[in-house]
């Protein structure tokens, strides 16, 4: 099957979740600035996102996503991002989920696929893999070995494709997404705006045979409790920021 390599060039970052199982953390803090080895979750996107050479990025902000901007721009001005544009995509109070907040920025982007990138992950992929794209498909999926803390899983794959995982006598094993991909535009731009679950907008793009997917075997980690973020500031293959 053949690849077009190196033709997205624009991103988003998931920054506006709440962050419940985080708290105390998140109570005063947006989640996506939880530090970890010297600076916030969005940085480390951010520098990876800038050093594969994308060159716009859109954050979504939503819970205390007003602190965002101000704790970025010390960043962004003093660490080498000054190649990437980032454009920020308030939302509206109320939750809008992972499509409903894609589908609220979409003005932000142009018809060519995006990045997805959900900030309170961390992983070894390298974003260059993000950046080729398989014009047969709608989407492109990361996906990783199930986690302890989910080991069911999300999707299974058959050959390059993503299939839903029930009903299925596929026998090979689940997967989990990672919270990294590449979309099309056109998968949401047919949703009404508010409140959208990316889950249902897969499962349809899986069953017209529009999803693609690798299986990353190296690093992945879930910033989604207070343990696993503890332990993400001892994990090595985590790159170490000085605070600007």
């Amino acid at each position: 099957m053949e690849i077009m390599k190196a033709t997205v060039r624009q991103a988003m970052l998931l920054a506006a979740g709440r962050g419940e199982r985080l708290r105390p953390l998140t109570d005063q803090c947006p989640k996506p600035l939880l530090k970890v080895k010297g600076a916030p979750l969005l940085v480390h996107h951010l520098d990876k996102l800038e050093q594969a050479g994308f060159q716009q990025v859109v954050i979504n902000l939503g819970w205390l996503g007003e602190q965002i901007p101000i704790a970025l721009s010390a960043y962004l001005n003093n660490q080498s991002f000054r190649a990437l544009r980032v454009i920020y995509s308030p939302e509206p109070p109320g939750a809008l989920e992972t499509a409903g907040g894609i589908r609220h920025a979409l003005s932000h982007f142009n018809t060519e696929p995006f990045v997805l990138v959900s900030a309170d992950v961390l992983t070894d992929i390298d974003y260059t893999r993000l950046m080729q794209w398989n014009h047969k498909s709608k989407a492109q999926l990361m996906l990783v070995n199930n986690p302890p803390h989910h080991p069911e899983g999300d999707f299974m794959l058959n050959g390059p494709w993503v299939v839903s995982k029930e009903p299925s006598d596929l026998t090979q094993p689940t997967l989990t997404y990672s919270g990294l991909g590449t979309f099309c535009p056109s998968l949401f731009e047919s949703l009404s705006p508010g409140h959208r679950p990316l889950r249902p907008v897969l499962e349809d793009a899986i069953k017209r045979r529009e999803v693609l997917g690798h299986h990353h075997h190296g690093h992945w980690m879930d910033v989604g409790s207070v343990e696993r973020f503890e332990q993400a500031q001892q994990l090595p293959w985590i790159n170490s920021f000085s605070s600007p």
